[in-house]
């Protein structure tokens, strides 16, 4: 069941309905629960599935749903296993031939979408990105040619090497970053990337961030430029098949072509 992601009003009637009906809620941290719970009055037994006792949890869960009990799972905020604990317990429950019932509402992803005033049409979610900088890289540089828009999350304490990072390897595109989504400081940055970043460098640096950045730009290249943006990638760490078969698909290549041309170059 989905949960505000900030603003303890941005829950639907049914969540609520459902929140006192159940026998139990199944919580990613009981405390912070407990104050959305304690907000409408809702008095409930809370089991903890936080971190590393989620498989253990899982299994008391469900026991519980097994013997009739009905079990109401919720993350800190958003929707259970996306970005968020709850996807073991989830999938423990469908092998056991359990319904799993969604019951949606606030979501960080698209209230940032919506607000970004980049494209909507076709998106790719990618969640957290990793945290080791080389790594971090990596995976930025295997979608430096999607050609959708891409969403991220982060923490405040890797925003701006992370901003970095995407310029580096995307190049200075348009790009929204949203702080504290619903919450009393709320606030959106558009434009380059290297503008958002000299506007954050020069704020205070706090809360949740997501990233919304335009995808790459289709456009109609030589074999040689092709060449050109396989031989970067493959030096930020992608391997020559992989960037043979990202570049050719953005351009429409021939992937034989342009990977016997790489092993030449």
């Amino acid at each position: 069941m989905s949960t505000p992601i900030g603003n303890l009003e941005d829950i639907t009637l049914r969540a609520l309905k459902i929140l006192k009906e159940v026998d139990v809620i199944a919580a990613e941290d009981t405390r912070h629960s407990l104050k959305l719970l304690t907000h409408y009055g809702i008095s409930k037994p809370l089991i903890s599935y936080w971190g590393e006792k989620e498989k253990v949890k899982a299994e008391e869960v469900i026991k519980r749903l097994s013997s009739g009990q009905s079990v109401a799972l919720v993350s800190d905020a958003g929707t259970p296993g996306i970005s968020d604990p709850g996807s073991v317990l989830i999938s423990r429950a469908l092998a056991e031939g359990i319904d799993v019932v969604p019951v949606p509402g606030a979501s960080a992803l698209t209230a940032a979408l919506s607000i970004s005033g980049l494209s909507t049409e076709e998106f790719t979610f990618v969640g957290f990105l990793p945290s080791k900088r080389t790594h971090r890289q990596k995976k930025l540089a295997e979608l430096a040619l999607e050609p959708r828009t891409l969403v991220f999350y982060e923490a405040p304490h890797r925003i701006l090497d992370t901003l970095i990072d995407i310029e580096e390897i995307f190049g200075n595109r348009k790009i929204a970053v949203i702080k504290e989504l619903t919450k009393m400081y709320e606030e959106v940055i558009r434009g380059k990337v290297s503008e958002v970043l000299d506007r954050l460098e020069k704020s205070t640096i706090a809360g949740e961030y997501v990233i919304v950045i335009e995808g790459r730009t289709k456009q109609k290249v030589s074999l040689d430029e092709a060449l050109s943006e396989v031989m970067s990638l493959m030096k930020k760490g992608m391997g020559r098949k992989e960037a043979v078969k990202t570049v050719a698909s953005q351009y429409g290549l021939s992937k034989k072509e342009l990977y016997d041309r790489s092993l030449q170059a």
